[in-house]
């Protein structure tokens, strides 16, 4: 083999490599949970069992009034005092990377 195909072969091997980590799908998760002192906690991440620091998580109200703006925190949580409003839950990640809870599915600790 020459040094130029050997080359080649070298740079489509690196390029298939790289190609099928982008092709490894994790898909967003998030859980709240209600805590004393009438909080709600809610921890975002990932399937692939990485945090998502930075995440927005919005609280929003039925009305589509954002009731709590908000980000997730370095240890990929947030903690909110519980609106008195209807309210879900909107954690977003990006496009194809979204997860709402709905008030009603928040269980107490």
């Amino acid at each position: 083999m020459t040094l130029m195909r050997m080359t080649r072969a070298c740079s489509v091997l690196l390029l298939s490599v790289g190609f099928s980590t982008v092709a490894l799908a994790h898909n967003p998760m998030c859980e709240c949970k209600e805590i004393p002192g009438e909080q709600i906690q809610c921890k975002g991440g990932f399937s692939d069992g990485s945090g998502a620091p930075g995440v927005t998580l919005d609280v929003i109200g039925y009305d589509e009034t954002i009731l709590v703006p908000g980000k997730l925190g370095e240890d990929s949580t947030l903690t909110f005092k519980k609106p008195s409003a209807e309210f879900y839950v909107l954690f977003d990640a990006g496009p194809g990377h979204v997860v709402e809870i709905d008030q009603a599915d928040i269980q107490p600790q």
